[in-house]
């Protein structure tokens, strides 16, 4: 089974940090699955940073160098 980011909170992003009055159900769904595919994307480029120094735990570090 794949764990999908929250719907809601998102709808919230949108609306408070986006400024959106209203946002429908598929924009909202249509990010999650953006954010997730970018997120998977640099989570996989920070985990190979973490590898090549030698380490097994990924810090923000790597996330930010992988952005």
């Amino acid at each position: 089974m794949v764990e999908h980011l929250p719907v809601a909170p998102i709808e919230r992003l949108i609306k408070k940090n986006a400024g959106a009055e209203r946002v429908s159900a598929s924009a909202a769904e249509a990010l999650v699955e953006v954010l997730e595919e970018y997120g998977t994307e640099v989570a996989t480029r920070a985990v190979k940073l973490a590898k090549h120094a030698g380490r097994k735990t990924v810090t923000a570090e790597d996330i930010k160098l992988a952005v």
